[in-house]
């Protein structure tokens, strides 16, 4: 793998969550998560990207979530269940993904908003006039995702230095 070729972050929020009489760390996904989930798997394998780490909150759904996504994928990769993750701020996910070793070219983190918004937001310091349109019109809904791309290592991630090249949500 050249070292010119950028590194890819897919930011992935939770699909669509129940709301039953559970702590909000334990709460599953609901039946259209369950189905929102598998179809951005779908759009996941589509993008090709070959994921080498996949970085995700502890908390139910987001497990729920990335278990269906996976199985849409044509490679499963490493997956780190990272209880930091869970109700982080941008800066917090930030310091997550600094930690990302060297040798990993492409990340999705799977993770919950206002954290994977603001992150997508933070660290998009050009776009993709569409992908950036879109992501303002609607917000950052359930089972959505937005790819980044950037240069340089993972400890080098910072506000501004990544473009937002796509940006993704069911509804779509």
């Amino acid at each position: 793998m050249s070292s010119a070729e950028p590194r890819r972050i897919v930011l992935f929020r939770h699909a669509k969550a129940d709301w039953p009489q559970v702590p909000d760390h334990e709460r599953p996904l609901a039946d259209r998560g369950r189905m929102d989930a598998a179809v951005a798997g779908r759009k996941l394998a589509d993008s090709g990207i070959p994921f080498d780490q996949a970085l995700c909150s502890t908390a139910t759904r987001t497990r729920e979530t990335w278990k269906l996504a996976v199985q849409e994928l044509p490679h499963r990769p490493k997956t780190v269940y990272e209880e930091r993750v869970y109700e982080a701020s941008p800066g917090e996910l930030i310091a997550v993904l600094n930690e990302t070793p060297d040798d990993v070219r492409n990340v999705i983190l799977i993770g919950h908003n206002p954290g994977i918004q603001g992150l997508a937001e933070v660290l998009a310091g050009e776009a993709e006039e569409e992908a950036r349109e879109r992501m303002s019109r609607r917000g950052f809904p359930a089972a959505a995702f937005a790819v980044l791309s950037f240069d340089g290592s993972w400890k080098s991630l910072e506000p501004g230095v990544a473009t937002l090249i796509d940006y993704w949500t069911p509804s779509e």
